[in-house]
């Protein structure tokens, strides 16, 4: 769905375009690519994406694990022995017309052979309609709602973040099981709060739970307090806050001035690194799902990428890091196994690929399912704590779901797929 007039930002900042130096020190990946000479065009990744507004923060990290996968594909090879760029275009955080427009100018003027983005769920879908149009191999790597590898699938859009319902599978055992059976949701007002307000009563009622209200608010809302007086009188087990970026931070942080922490159990689906370093120690509380974490001891190359982007920030990578330092490989991988930069072509060699270890970075690896193109990872349960084995440490993971467990099955997720003739 689009955004409400209210909440769209005019576009503050001019395209940027980032190369990576070929000669980065990287990991080393498989299988191995083609080597050719440097002269060749290089090949273009545009990615059009929040950096401004309530999403920038998640925005600017995507951005940082895509220039990283830039400059560890270029020393590998490239793509299909040519180097690979980067275009940026700032979307926005809420405007679709915005967003889309950019996806055109990236696609139409600057040629790109990939489209990335979007974080806001409405603007992942707007941005699909223009790439299915164009025949661009897409890849979203935070926008979540079930529709884009759902209802609305389209054969050449891929998904790295999980769905809605997936997030609201994963947690839903573990909140049941420790905070109680009823629930009230503050939900942001557009596809992502919508869609994970629903996945989340839906798990809530099939494990015995109901729902005993719930608000929508704007995107951009910086006072919660309406909206927390009327589910605290409610008197429910647990208010879900389902709001992300700015908004998470500021509902939270007036959750706990407000003192409902000490009278309810504070939770969510989604929750994110950013929006915790955001937050004062005593509002970092309650149980939550991280699609990626990154205190992983003991799993491969976890370390190194954690080293890498701390060399790039000064900070450890988030979940959004590795959105989009993941998305990125997924074009060099679709475009090297495929030995082509024809969508079709790319789009079924991503059908079932699993991502390398270095890249998929979490104990079960990940794959894409075919006749979804939606990434399948593992979940990481758990809650927030103020202060954990470092600063960065935010987050104590309970329970690791493997991401088939949360999925369901392909035929419930609505994707029918139809492929070019």
């Amino acid at each position: 769905m689009s955004i409400p007039e209210s909440t769209k930002q005019k576009p503050l900042q001019r395209r940027k375009v980032i190369q990576a130096a070929a000669g980065a020190s990287l990991l080393q990946l498989a299988p191995p690519f083609i080597i050719a000479s440097r002269s060749a065009d290089s090949v273009k990744i545009g990615l059009d994406n929040p950096l401004t507004g309530t999403y920038a923060a998640v925005g600017k990290n995507e951005l940082i694990g895509c220039q990283l996968a830039i400059e560890q594909i270029n020393a590998k090879g490239g793509i299909l022995g040519r180097p690979a760029e980067l275009l940026v275009e700032d979307s926005t955080s809420g405007d679709a017309g915005t967003a889309v427009q950019k996806a055109r100018k990236l696609i139409e003027r600057d040629k790109v052979n990939f489209l990335l983005g979007n974080v806001n769920s409405a603007l992942a879908l707007a941005m699909a309609q223009v790439s299915n149009e164009k025949s661009v191999l897409h890849v979203v790597p935070g926008g979540h709602t079930d529709a884009v590898t759902g209802a609305s699938c389209h054969w050449n859009v891929f998904r790295v973040c999980n769905t809605t319902q997936m997030e609201a599978n994963a947690v839903t055992p573990a909140l049941i099981k420790s905070a109680g059976k009823k629930w009230y949701y503050i939900t942001p007002d557009y596809a992502f709060g919508h869609t994970l307000q629903s996945g989340l009563e839906a798990a809530c009622k099939k494990a015995g739970g109901t729902t005993l209200g719930a608000d929508l608010t704007p995107l951009g809302t910086t006072d919660f307090s309406s909206y927390l007086i009327k589910a605290q009188a409610a008197k429910p087990d647990v208010i879900l806050f389902l709001t992300q970026g700015d908004d998470m931070i500021n509902a939270l942080k007036q959750a706990v001035q407000f003192g409902l922490d000490k009278r309810f159990h504070l939770a969510g689906g989604q929750q994110e690194l950013e929006a915790l370093e955001g937050l004062p120690p005593e509002a970092r509380i309650g149980t939550w799902v991280f699609e990626w974490y990154w205190n992983q001891p003991g799993v491969p190359h976890v370390a190194e990428f954690v080293d890498a982007i701390k060399k790039k920030t000064g900070r450890v990578p988030t979940a959004r890091t590795w959105f989009g330092f993941a998305s990125t490989w997924t074009c060099a991988l679709a475009a090297n196994n495929a030995k082509s930069l024809d969508a079709v072509k790319m789009a079924k060699a991503l059908q079932g690929m699993k991502l390398p270890p270095e890249v998929a970075l979490m104990p079960g690896g990940a794959f894409f399912r075919e006749g979804q193109n939606q990434l399948i990872p593992d979940l990481f349960v758990g809650h927030a704590q103020a202060q954990g084995s470092a600063p960065d440490d935010l987050f104590k993971v309970t329970e690791v779901v493997k991401g088939l467990d949360a999925a369901g099955t392909l035929e419930e997720s609505g994707c029918k797929m139809t492929w070019p003739t």
